[in-house]
């Protein structure tokens, strides 16, 4: 009988190779965190279209880690320039009180993918989005805008 966990580079073999050592690469390493307690996580693939601006101005209950598959995300967090986060490439936002204004596809001509994981609060929604007002009384705490 054969060791399924072997076969998928998981375990040792006979050698004593240690595949699962060399097969995982770190990605994003983030500390601080802050994770709301009895918060619930929640893991959602997002496509968008080319040129699609995504979702509007919003923030999360608790923190957030994505991970692009394909194409380029548009991403902008409170106090932070806008950056362009490629296929491959990790962002994170810390939830509670911070703005998330952009997560859209910087892409014209292709679509953009990406997965993210979100933590909850409980009784607080997944994502709340931020009214016109609010965006007004902070516009102090947005980093400058690029100028084309």
């Amino acid at each position: 009988m054969s060791d399924n966990h072997s076969a998928h580079g998981h375990g040792t073999d006979k050698a004593g190779s240690a595949g699962w050592m060399t097969a995982a690469r770190m990605l994003q390493d983030t500390a601080p965190i802050t994770v709301p307690e009895g918060a619930s996580a929640m893991t959602i693939h997002v496509e968008w279209e080319p040129g699609d601006p995504g979702t509007p101005p919003h923030r999360h209950s608790g923190p957030a880690f994505g991970y692009v598959i394909e194409g380029a995300v548009r991403f902008e967090l409170e106090g932070e320039p806008e950056r362009i986060v490629e296929a491959g490439g990790t962002f994170w936002e810390p939830g509670g009180d911070t703005i998330h204004y952009q997560d859209g596809n910087a892409l014209t001509d292709a679509k953009t993918t990406f997965v993210v994981t979100m933590l909850c609060a409980p009784g607080k929604p997944m994502l709340e989005l931020v009214d016109e007002e609010e965006l007004a009384r902070r516009i102090h705490l947005r980093a400058p805008r690029p100028t084309n």
